[in-house]
């Protein structure tokens, strides 16, 4: 039986519709290429499971993070910068969804810098993206190792926590299409509910005990020493900025990260624990960490998935090993996934400090996913609006844009240093965890 012969749809700016061609033989896909009941479907997950997928990837338990950039920074500064990135990430959401109804061809952010840099663009933002979300598996597994250690109250050598994290990532996250198993989508959706009810578990408890576990247990009223506004040296305020960077994602987490950030600070002060899940003490700790830890693999699970998928795509793309069963196609993904864990997993043993990492990697590689990239492409769709009409809004966004890729650039080099001087002081001052501990990494503050 022959092949279909379609006419390329186009859109009235002349690009390419991005569209899957389906009869009883084959789908066409522009990324995939052809898809075929003998090998995966990559684009079968559904709206649902999308949905419940995405607010898995941006609910994380680096929320946990924020109360201690609080401290560090004070609650009006602190809820102001947290608010300010909000906005300049929202715009960024909107920026990359009109992107890529402009250039439907379009996979990833290298195929983004491609479009906008050329090659040097292409090879750039995509080794960042793998980075960053290589670094968030390690953050994963961290926070996997210290509710392990939560909940058994240390029963382990940290290090093998760790491991174990990164063995169970590598297993979950080698499932190769979440349409195909739709229970991810569900235990996602689930996920969601139980990290989110671990954190609101401690948010409460902090407010009902009468002081935080770290706080001196002596007589007499706790008055909690929260600061309005802090004196922060130079390296730590953007540390801890870095770390809002991390996570700060849309409207929505935004105010529970508010909330919560307010709520647990407020309570502890300069007590606050890095996770704060340890605020409320030993019992609502392991029952807190007990609620986060579906929550926590699943999100590992996930940014292994997503570098994993992505370099894979780019090594088989255009050849049929892509979407068919083959060795070369298993070996390849297999062999995606494998060294994306492994990364992962040294990356977690050798920076074994949970509020350290966070900063580096919002510092280092977030502001290259959300503030730079996304200036770029507004640039690069609307400059040559100005050569027929420029008009005060085309004037303002032509700002702006600038803007935003001078402050990303800003944040990312002024955020690394800070986040690499805080943490040589961790170690210096205090010894900190060393890497490849067996110490109980749960009790940090």
């Amino acid at each position: 039986m022959g092949e279909k012969k379609h006419d390329e749809p186009v859109a009235l700016d002349g690009s390419k519709i991005d569209q899957i061609y389906e009869d009883q033989t084959y789908s066409h896909d522009a990324v995939f290429g052809e898809i075929t009941g003998d090998g995966p479907n990559y684009r079968n997950v559904g709206w649902l499971g999308t949905a419940a997928l995405m607010m898995k990837t941006q609910i994380r338990l680096g929320v946990l993070s924020i109360p201690v950039a609080f401290d560090t920074l004070g609650l009006v500064p602190g809820g102001n910068i947290l608010c300010v990135i909000a906005a300049f990430t929202t715009w960024s959401d909107y920026v990359i969804d009109d992107f890529k109804l402009r250039h439907r061809d379009v996979y990833g952010i290298d195929d983004a810098g491609g479009l906008m840099f050329g090659n040097p663009g292409r090879y750039q933002f995509g080794f960042a993206f793998c980075l960053y979300w290589v670094f968030v598996a390690g953050s994963g597994m961290l926070g996997i190792s210290i509710s392990l250690n939560a909940v058994s109250t240390h029963g382990a050598c940290t290090a093998i926590f760790v491991a174990v994290a990164a063995i169970v990532g590598f297993m979950l996250s080698s499932i190769q299409t979440l349409g195909r198993i739709s229970w991810v989508a569900w235990v996602g959706l689930f996920c969601i509910l139980t990290s989110s009810g671990a954190v609101f578990i401690v948010t409460i408890a902090v407010g009902v005990q009468d002081r935080p576990a770290s706080a001196p247990q002596i007589g007499g009223v706790w008055v909690s020493d929260y600061k309005i506004v802090a004196s922060p040296s130079f390296s730590d305020a953007i540390a801890a900025a870095s770390s809002i960077v991390f996570d700060c994602l849309c409207t929505v987490v935004t105010s529970v990260y508010l909330a919560i950030g307010f709520v647990v600070y407020y309570y502890c002060g300069s007590y606050v624990a890095s996770p704060a899940l340890g605020s409320a003490g030993p019992t609502m700790k392991k029952i807190s960490y007990g609620f986060a830890l579906p929550g926590l693999i699943a999100s590992t699970m996930l940014v292994i998935h997503l570098p994993a998928k992505y370099i894979f795509i780019r090594l088989l793309q255009g050849s049929r090993h892509l979407t068919a069963n083959t060795v070369v196609h298993w070996v390849s993904w297999l062999g995606c996934t494998l060294g994306i864990t492994v990364v992962a997993y040294i990356i977690a043993s050798a920076i074994p400090v949970f509020n350290n990492l966070v900063s580096l990697i919002g510092a280092l590689l977030g502001t290259m996913m959300s503030f730079q990239p996304m200036g770029c492409m507004w640039l690069y769709d609307h400059w040559s609006q100005g050569k027929m009409d420029r008009s005060p809004k085309w004037i303002l966004m032509v700002c702006w844009s600038i803007f935003i890729v001078l402050s990303g650039t800003f944040l990312m080099i002024a955020g690394t240093y800070g986040s690499v001087v805080s943490i040589v002081n961790s170690y210096r001052e205090s010894g900190g965890p060393a890497a490849w501990s067996c110490a109980d990494n749960s009790n940090s503050t």
